[in-house]
């Protein structure tokens, strides 16, 4: 039997003269090592076509280069160590290569008091990128968590306190009558309206040792202070009623206190976040973003 050479049409000049942006795979599947775990990653790999008259790019150099990902953390000087490798092998075609992470980190959360735990995902997308101009990592992230209404929670106490007045209007005002009162329906005529929020952060890193994405998440749900639970027993939900409460939120409060926090984090040139505040009063969405050299 005769042997023949494997065709290579890639190689063949194009018919069609030009130049692409990005040109590579999207939804390939890998384990990535990520916040101290193993993570079902969703990667983009690409590199530009600089090159007119190529017809196109070798996309399985792209995805054997990414076998150096798969057992070892994810670091800024990993990504660019395999970015720089994309562009080796794609010499004279490529002068920019990116790299793109999507998925779910799980991490176990405790619950307020007691003993009951739980795991949480926190979706986030890494994306990477070695150009002429320079290499750049950035770390999306979106964290769940409650807030109540500061107005709600105002017009609540008035109707409270008017519902108050007229009930004892006549009635003898002792500790055990008023105790009896705020312990009954009456007591609790009006409540705040609370909603599941989403906070939306994305930052530009500075450093090369790490992917700070666990530490991002923690000073995400400190900064707001009524993080969403997983397990809980009554106690718990009292709690967190208790930490509701005491931490009235407007979108804008919320995006204030995350600003000041992003601002303090080591290793980052820049950020941007927005703020969701999914209203149970309307059916629109309240809103506030801010950025730092974005």
């Amino acid at each position: 039997m005769m042997a023949f050479t494997l065709p290579d049409i890639a190689q063949q000049p194009s018919r069609l003269p030009g130049t692409l942006s990005w040109v590579g795979m999207e939804g390939i599947a890998l384990p990535v090592q990520l916040a101290g775990s193993q993570v079902n990653a969703n990667v983009s790999a690409g590199v530009s076509l600089e090159e007119t008259c190529a017809r196109g790019i070798h996309m399985s150099r792209l995805y054997t280069a990414l076998d150096a990902l798969e057992h070892q953390p994810l670091t800024p000087t990993l990504l660019h160590r395999v970015l720089a490798a994309f562009l080796e092998s794609h010499q004279a075609l490529s002068e920019n290569a990116y790299l793109t992470f999507s998925g779910e980190v799980l991490l176990k959360r405790d619950a307020l008091i007691s003993p009951l735990s739980g795991w949480k995902g926190y979706p986030f997308t890494l994306r990477s990128q070695l150009t002429p101009s320079g290499f750049k990592v950035e770390l999306d992230v979106a964290v769940g968590y409650s807030s109540t209404c500061p107005c709600s929670a105002a017009l609540a106490r008035q109707l409270i306190q008017q519902a108050f007045a007229e009930d004892f209007e006549e009635i003898p005002l002792t500790k055990q009558a008023v105790l009896a009162w705020l312990g009954s329906e009456e007591g609790v005529l009006a409540t705040p309206h609370s909603q599941r929020s989403v906070a939306h952060c994305s930052i530009r890193l500075a450093g090369n040792d790490g992917i700070p994405l666990a530490e991002l998440i923690e000073r995400i749900e400190s900064a707001l202070g009524t993080a969403l639970q997983t397990a809980v027993k009554r106690i718990d939900e009292q709690a967190f009623a208790l930490a509701n409460g005491q931490n009235l939120m407007f979108c804008e409060d919320a995006a204030k206190r995350l600003d000041a926090a992003l601002r303090k984090m080591a290793d980052i040139s820049g950020y941007q976040l927005k703020v969701v505040h999914a209203e149970s009063l309307h059916a629109h969405d309240a809103v506030a973003r801010s950025e730092w050299q974005w």
